[in-house]
């Protein structure tokens, strides 16, 4: 097993401000930084000024790209939704190559920089080719329940693998599989994605190597990890950004990209998104107001605790801690068409705060902001007005919000200053004044929602996230 932390291209941390366009990058200190050539470090690889980065989102219902210029603005984008899937390793794969094949000659040929991102926890196995043993295990997949007893008495209590979906979990799961003879690496997602790009193995960063039980604040793998004595190789871990190589000469003519464009290290989905949202100080948080309720709170303070599903990602020299409750739209749409939701929100009275008190869930059981895998939806009594039943239902949900934010600060999280919103919910502007009433901090759209754009500005910055 890889040990050490390999140190890639270190740098401080840029930030996007809300007041300014998002090309305008200061560092920790307020100096504005050009954003007219790369950011870099004295040491960044990147060999002259770029003029277009290629963010890569590969989400959860399809994969998006984004092109961006230097000043942050979007030169094109489009999408490649799943469909039904099958073999998720050639869907992977052909989504990729009609990305890149979609985007117009022109642009590909000045593309500088690509960076992809990946949902968080979906792993495969590879032989020492890269080719994958066996079918990935996704994002949501629970059968590394079964080892969490053992997995127990070896990690850290309340550690972010104590979890039948973390990366650690599913490897161990994997173990037993008989194609695990046949395996050389455990890759993330967004690492093998990378591989088909630039043909170097096992090399991944550190948002996506956290659930593998990867040391965020040693820059290591931990001693108590050797004692599971994995037999395959655990990917080199670099920072979120970092050049990894150019593009392989045989990817650079097929796609005609110029051969002195660079991959870098991804990150995952949600980190993307967040990137995108223009959030960039302590206190700062993006809510996401999508088929469930996700929090992430900007922090000085890294936050820690399984039994809520709560953990950190690291940003630079911050913390990006966060949970997620089973409310949301998916109990929106459950009782409301889409037109039903546009037309009803709008004849809310926003003056008159609902008095009924709901925990919208589809079925029993939550973790954030209550942990009780048996606490029953409440969704009575339901008045004859579906108006006030839509204004319940958004009140509930954003008391649950409240809440999480709350339980967020208890547990040693930065004090909440600032919300920017993402999701389908963010364009119902009767649930974002309903949610402002009761948060008692500003409530605004994040800068830009898609997954794709924020890796395209970690493709651009070339910096340590």
């Amino acid at each position: 097993m890889q040990q050490k932390h390999e140190a890639g291209v270190r740098s401080q941390e840029s930030r996007v401000s809300r007041d300014v366009p998002a090309s305008r990058l200061y560092t920790p200190s307020g100096e504005r930084i050009n954003c007219s050539s790369p950011v870099k470090s004295p040491h960044s690889p990147f060999p002259k000024p770029m003029t277009l980065y290629l963010g890569i989102d590969f989400g959860t219902s399809g994969a998006r790209a984004v092109v961006i210029d230097d000043e942050a603005r979007i030169a094109f984008q489009m999408r490649h939704p799943w469909t039904i899937v099958t073999d998720w390793v050639n869907c992977w794969q052909e989504a990729l190559w009609s990305l890149l094949e979609g985007i117009p000659g022109e642009l590909r040929r000045e593309i500088g920089a690509i960076a992809i991102n990946g949902t968080s926890s979906t792993i495969l196995l590879t032989d020492a080719a890269g080719k994958p043993v066996d079918a990935p295990l996704l994002y949501n997949d629970q059968r590394g329940s079964i080892v969490l007893k053992d997995l127990k008495s070896i990690a850290p209590p309340n550690h972010t693998v104590l979890s039948a979906t973390s990366s650690l979990a599913k490897l161990l799961w994997m173990q037993q599989l008989p194609t695990f003879s046949q395996a050389r690496y455990l890759l993330h997602q967004a690492d093998w994605l990378a591989f088909l790009l630039h043909g170097k193995l096992a090399i991944s960063d550190y948002h996506n190597a956290l659930k593998l039980g990867y040391d965020l604040e040693k820059l290591q793998y931990p001693e108590w990890l050797e004692k599971l004595q994995i037999a395959i190789r655990l990917p080199q871990v670099l920072t979120p950004g970092t050049p990894i190589s150019e593009l392989s000469p045989e990817i650079a003519a097929k796609f005609g990209f110029k051969r002195n464009c660079w991959v870098c290290a991804g990150t995952t989905d949600s980190i993307a998104a967040f990137l995108a949202s223009g959030a960039k100080l302590p206190g700062e948080a993006v809510t996401s107001l999508g088929s469930t309720l996700v929090l992430k709170l900007l922090s000085r303070t890294r936050v820690e605790d399984s039994r809520y599903g709560v953990y950190s990602h690291r940003l630079g020299d911050l913390w990006l801690t966060g949970g997620a409750s089973n409310t949301g739209g998916a109990v929106l749409k459950k009782f409301f068409t889409d037109e039903e939701l546009a037309s009803l929100s709008q004849q809310i009275d926003l003056s008159q705060m609902s008095k009924l008190d709901y925990y919208p869930l589809l079925t029993a059981g939550d973790r954030f902001p209550i942990n009780d895998p048996h606490l029953p939806p409440r969704l009575e009594p339901r008045p004859d007005n579906p108006k006030e039943f839509l204004s319940g239902l958004l009140a509930s949900m954003a008391r649950i919000e409240v809440r999480g934010y709350e339980l967020l600060q208890e547990l040693g999280a930065e004090q909440l200053s600032y919300i920017y919103t993402a999701g389908g919910g963010a364009a119902n502007s009767s649930w974002m004044a309903i949610r402002g009433q009761y948060l008692k901090v500003p409530v605004v759209s994040s800068m830009n929602t898609e997954a794709a754009y924020g890796t395209a500005l970690l493709a651009m910055r070339g910096l340590s996230i």
